[in-house]
């Protein structure tokens, strides 16, 4: 820490002694540590020697040093042993060097400029520093790659930190799984406490080398991590967190904890982004219904009442995605489970018939396919020939075969509705007649729009009266 305070710019004789303390084996891996705790504060360090001194040491000093010892022609033992810290610790600089820098240590490094010859800024130069550290332990294509990509440029911007670290993750899992879990294990330990600014960097490195990692010895850590930043207002958290959880859900030693998180996943069903959407709804498949076995009633029917609205979405993306589940879910409910999903499915009948005469033909087939399902889970024979025979313009009248309130209830508690008032007067007469067929038949005043208007049931090609 002396040597650190009166030699900052790392002159020539602080050169040799570095050389020398860090040539002995005797010395090398305590220096290494206070290398390393100093690397890891920024801008600066202070730590009381023995002499009472408590001046503040610049992180960049000790970024400075590694970067001569990485010039000598056998780079110290330690440095490896030490690799995935001291990894981490440089991308710290990377990073905080990007921001606005305190007026001294702007001064500081105006004089490591002179001393070296230096003409880059203190985050390119910590690039360089971390690109000589890959180098010397044989990684030579990751910066390579890094390069080619563009990659080490989006490193020193603030706001696109985060993906390029998530991209360097990437590069070294090809050239070193072992390397890889040093790091991810690190980042670990630093995940589970407090990482004001650098937490998102680090989780984005942290997702990409999961499936490295022996869960039998993290598990627990990782979960936890996942499941905080799963209910992290940040949105780029709560996107790495699921991809995240995608990766461990298809661990079976992981796939049984997730339960836990049901609740959490289920909120996100209910967001605005679509990409949340698909990933919480692949995620929730992956948990509770790739392994083919029964699902409890509890958790069936809370998924159910979270994905029908999805059906209603802009998204198509998402409503074939959450019709698909939802017709996976009822093959596997257990038959104690059944009674408890008939309401949630009576309702699905109504906006699944709708979205039968979208234009989107995909979700047309979907629909039918997931009406079919849902005919079949009620025992409703009548709405499945309707189905099969594609003669859906009956089925308003065969969805009141067993009872109107329960049909309006139904209408009342989708989105189709509230759109059926302004789809009477559309464009095309197909999708008015019907939106004025079931308006008539389900309430018991018709819809406002069309007055005392008359309704009778139609066939295709004809319009209501």
């Amino acid at each position: 820490m002396t040597l650190l305070r009166v030699a900052p710019s790392c002159d020539r004789a602080a050169v040799a002694m570095w050389k020398t303390i860090m040539g002995s084996s005797r010395t090398a891996e305590l220096a290494q540590l206070v290398l390393l705790d100093v690397l890891g504060n920024w801008p600066e360090h202070s730590t009381c020697t023995s002499d009472g001194d408590k001046t503040g040491v610049f992180a960049l000093a000790a970024t400075l040093v590694m970067w001569k010892i990485l010039q000598v022609p056998c780079i110290p033992h330690i440095m490896k042993v030490y690799f995935p810290c001291l990894f981490v610790h440089l991308l710290f600089q990377v990073f905080f060097s990007t921001l606005d820098m305190p007026e001294e240590v702007d001064t500081f490094w105006n004089g490591c400029q002179e001393e070296h010859g230096l003409a880059t800024s203190p985050n390119s130069f910590a690039v360089h520093t971390l690109k000589s550290l890959l180098c010397l332990l044989c990684c030579e294509d990751v910066v390579v790659a890094m390069e080619r990509k563009g990659a080490w440029d989006t490193l020193l911007c603030a706001d696109t930190h985060h993906y390029a670290v998530g991209l360097l993750a990437r590069e070294i899992r090809q050239c070193s799984i072992h390397f890889c879990c040093g790091i991810a294990f690190h980042l670990l330990s630093l995940l589970s406490k407090e990482m004001p600014y650098w937490d998102l960097p680090a989780l984005a490195f942290l997702v990409e080398v999961l499936e490295c990692l022996d869960l039998r010895e993290c598990s627990d850590s990782v979960l936890e991590i996942m499941s905080k930043n799963l209910r992290s207002e940040d949105g780029e958290r709560r996107h790495l967190a699921l991809q995240g959880l995608m990766v461990l859900g298809k661990n079976p030693l992981m796939a049984e904890k997730m339960w836990s998180l049901t609740e959490s996943l289920v909120e996100l069903l209910q967001e605005n982004d679509s990409d949340v959407i698909r990933m919480t709804i692949l995620l929730l498949r992956y948990l509770f219904l790739d392994n083919g076995t029964p699902i409890p009633s509890s958790l069936a029917l809370q998924l159910a009442e979270a994905l029908l609205p999805l059906f209603d979405r802009d998204d198509s993306q998402v409503q074939l995605s959450s019709m698909m589940v939802f017709q996976e879910m009822l093959e596997l409910l257990s038959e104690d489970g059944k009674h408890a999903l008939k309401s949630p499915v009576h309702h699905s009948l109504l906006p699944l018939y709708f979205h039968c005469h979208e234009e989107n033909q995909i979700v047309v087939e979907c629909s039918r396919e997931t009406l079919l399902c849902a005919a079949k889970f009620l025992k409703r024979r009548d709405i499945k020939k309707l189905v099969k025979e594609e003669k859906l313009w009956k089925f308003s009248k065969c969805l009141l075969a067993e009872d109107t309130s329960r049909a309006a209830e139904q209408l009342r508690r989708t989105k189709a509705g509230l759109a059926l008032e302004e789809m009477a007067n559309d464009i095309s007469l197909a999708i008015e007649s019907l939106a004025i067929e079931t308006l008539c038949i389900v309430s018991p005043n018709g819809p406002k729009s069309i007055g005392s208007s008359c309704c009778i049931s139609l066939e295709p090609g004809r319009h209501a009266l």
